[in-house]
């Protein structure tokens, strides 16, 4: 029996029925709907409608269909059900009778299936925080392991200065707490109750919101029954928190790829990760690499589709919000999947720290510590700028490095050049002028893995809170 048939004379459409149906993909909500039935079942009981043995038969019966699509791995099967909820109330009247009807009493598939995303999302932010902060764990564990090792940063593609590559690995952190923060704060945002809205104007009967809400462990209940039936902001906002993390590990993923080639040579890839090519027996190709950045595409075009489906619909529920839940679960297993994979590869890859250092050597990297030595000296920056300009230009014409340069040449750019020019020239000075919070200086860089740990620390905190 539909869950609505009272009112129609014809049967659906045999092939329509098929192409409606939402349980091959929303049977994957069962457990939040199971959750979202008991809370909903003991506020019946609270408000009269339920007896006691009733509400111990219900809920004896949702635990027994918990326990049934446990045996089965989650797979629950049912050739008729039109959705995840139609599944529930079937199931449960096959095993308790008709009592199982009342469950549904003052109560709208809307309010269900709000409530049900709502719950998905919440637990996959803390299946996210958990694969993120072992992520950041393993960058910072490669980052402490390169100790002083150096290697070129670029900008626009060229070599601009040597930084530590704790510095380079420690950047691509911060990008994943961000990705961290920007989950918890979507989770906060989202964490409200919807039970308890009705079909668009309410429930009809006097139920307890806050006890349905607090049961569920929401923070309270949404405060308008239009909004919350029609509201998927939260899936849009935590698809496009998805998307932004993704397009990080997308950048990782490429600039990998760029210094595992022969040209770079900075990155050892590994086996474990790599595959061979069919036809030309020398080769290893990046896939792990390349998949983070194709799958990238996949979760930006998930958000998308999304934004598309929700930005013409009046309010309430329509029928084409059925169609946000594939691009969201689509995005969350993909995005879920990526983090350790990469963690694993980040693990065993192995960095040439000595072509990386030797890249160092060459191509005038050390120019603006040259012109910090003269703006230390008094020399207006910009003035400084311009005379190491010039020296860099001396340098091209002769083959050779600032350093190669003779104190009687500097000097005929300005008398302020003095033998302590080439000291601070020296890879240790280079890297040792940048003494900021935030920069490559090795003592500054060491304190940032210690607050990177902390940070670390902190989030896996807030993991076992909500656990």
């Amino acid at each position: 029996m539909k869950m609505w048939s009272g009112r129609f004379r014809e049967p659906l459409d045999s092939q329509f029925e098929r192409w409606q149906r939402s349980f091959e993909f929303d049977r994957r909500l069962l457990s939040y709907e199971l959750a979202a039935s008991a809370a909903h079942a003991r506020a019946l009981k609270s408000a009269g409608v339920l007896s006691a043995d009733e509400l111990i038969s219900i809920l004896e019966g949702l635990q027994q269909i918990g326990g049934t699509a446990t045996a089965a791995k989650g797979l629950a099967e049912d050739d008729e059900a039109e959705d995840v909820h139609h599944f529930v109330e079937k199931q449960l009247v096959a095993r308790i009778g008709e009592v199982g009807y009342k469950l549904h009493s003052g109560r709208s598939r809307n309010e269900q299936i709000a409530t049900d995303l709502r719950l998905y999302v919440r637990a996959a932010i803390d299946e996210l925080h958990s694969e993120l902060a072992e992520l950041c764990a393993a960058f910072t564990d490669r980052a402490e392991q390169a100790g002083t090792a150096a290697m070129p940063a670029y900008t626009h593609l060229q070599r601009a200065e040597p930084v530590l590559v704790a510095h380079w690995l420690l950047a691509y952190v911060e990008m994943f707490l961000r990705d961290a923060d920007r989950l918890a704060d979507c989770r906060k945002r989202l964490n409200l109750c919807p039970l308890g809205s009705g079909a668009v104007a309410g429930a009809t009967l006097p139920l307890d919101r806050a006890l349905m809400a607090d049961e569920l462990d929401f923070d309270s209940a949404t405060a308008n029954s239009i909004d919350a039936t029609s509201d998927r902001d939260f899936i849009l906002e935590f698809v496009n928190t998805l998307s932004l993390q993704c397009l990080h590990l997308s950048r990782w993923a490429e600039e990998m790829i760029i210094f595992s080639t022969q040209e770079f040579g900075f990155v050892q890839l590994p086996e474990s990760y790599s595959t061979g090519s069919s036809a030309m027996p020398q080769k290893k190709n990046p896939d792990l690499l390349e998949l983070v950045r194709g799958k990238t595409g996949r979760v930006i075009g998930s958000a998308t589709a999304l934004m598309i489906t929700l930005k013409g619909l009046p309010l309430a529920y329509n029928k084409d919000l059925q169609e946000t839940q594939q691009p969201l679960f689509d995005a969350t297993d993909t995005a879920i999947g990526m983090l350790p994979m990469v963690a694993g590869w980040m693990k065993t890859v192995e960095f040439a720290h000595w072509r990386m250092n030797d890249a160092t050597q060459s191509g005038f990297m050390n120019a603006w510590a040259g012109a910090t030595y003269l703006v230390n000296r008094g020399v207006p920056s910009r003035l400084a700028h311009e005379q190491i300009g010039k020296a860099v230009k001396l340098c091209v014409e002769r083959n050779c490095e600032l350093q190669d340069l003779t104190l009687d040449e500097l000097r005929t750019l300005n008398p302020a050049f003095d033998e302590g020019f080439r000291d601070c020239l020296k890879p240790a000075s280079v890297l040792g002028i940048h003494d900021v919070s935030g920069g490559t200086a090795p003592a500054r860089v060491h304190k940032a893995i210690a607050a990177a740990k902390k940070k670390i620390g902190t989030l896996r905190e807030v993991i076992h809170a909500h656990a």
